[in-house]
């Protein structure tokens, strides 16, 4: 297969602020990769200026989210190659559709947020959501995690003093919106969540879980792989043992970064 000229937009997830992605935006250009890691709809430049006005995210939901990257990419000209996209958490989400409505060539999806149809609800993940869905107000309103609520979300399989350090340098209040319409997704027949599982004619795609993460439990991954394996398409699975949701950004996160690389060089990108 020949190798093929494309650039890699990374997409943050919830409560992860984009310059989080830093590390991978290096090893990516060191590999001849264009990149980029834009920030979501309201996001601050930096992670201090997403948390001075967090309001900014107030209501922002997966359409509006989706819609911001295709503006991005379309920006880049139709004369352009399409990027490959890697999103972590919610970015896994948006990844795929952006995958699947033809916007990018590729899709790394780790430890993605459930796609429409996905029927696991692991008390994992209803403690790691809990935060935001334990009050109905939060829909329309951005919610932050505390120290003790992302240990258990995101640095369950760390120390206290890693996931801390993590806590304080990288996170940023995330809106609940898209939470809100992802735990009701299966309840709306055109939910924003909603992804076509069984295209062909599609760019490759990577589903990564970590299995320990508490919020997206590796259950919740496996059944969306089961919808995409039932529909055909050039999808592929893989897991990292002993890793939770944390594992683009803790010290573990080459090992992850490292299974993107050798997939896309595998893939002709």
């Amino acid at each position: 297969m020949s190798t093929k000229l494309n650039s890699v937009i990374f997409i943050h997830g919830l409560w992860i602020h984009a310059t989080a992605w830093q590390p991978w935006l290096d090893l990516f250009t060191e590999r001849g990769y264009a990149v980029s890691a834009p920030g979501w709809p309201g996001d601050g430049d930096t992670v201090t200026e997403t948390r001075d006005n967090a309001d900014a995210l107030n209501d922002i939901g997966i359409e509006d989210i989706v819609n911001h990257y295709v503006e991005i990419i379309d920006a880049g000209g139709k004369h352009q190659a399409k990027p490959v996209v890697i999103g972590h958490s919610f970015g896994g989400l948006i990844a795929q559709e952006l995958l699947a409505a033809g916007h990018v060539a590729a899709a790394v999806a780790i430890d993605p947020a459930p796609i429409k149809g996905v029927k696991a609800l692991p008390l994992a993940q209803l403690r790691s959501a809990f935060p935001v869905l334990g009050n109905p107000a939060n829909r329309h309103r951005t919610v932050a995690l505390n120290a003790k609520q992302f240990r258990y979300a995101f640095g369950n399989t760390l120390t206290e003093q890693e996931s801390d350090e993590l806590h304080d340098k990288w996170t940023i209040p995330g809106p609940g919106r898209p939470l809100f319409e992802d735990a009701t997704a299966n309840f709306h027949r055109d939910s924003p969540a909603k992804v076509d599982t069984h295209l062909i004619d599609r760019g490759p795609l990577l589903l990564t879980s970590g299995t320990e993460d508490h919020t997206v439990p590796l259950k919740v991954t496996k059944e969306v792989y089961g919808l995409y394996e039932k529909g055909g398409s050039d999808t592929e699975f893989r897991e990292f043992d002993g890793r939770g949701h944390s594992l683009t950004i803790d010290a573990g996160w080459r090992d992850v970064a490292d299974v993107a690389l050798e997939w896309l060089a595998r893939k002709g990108f």
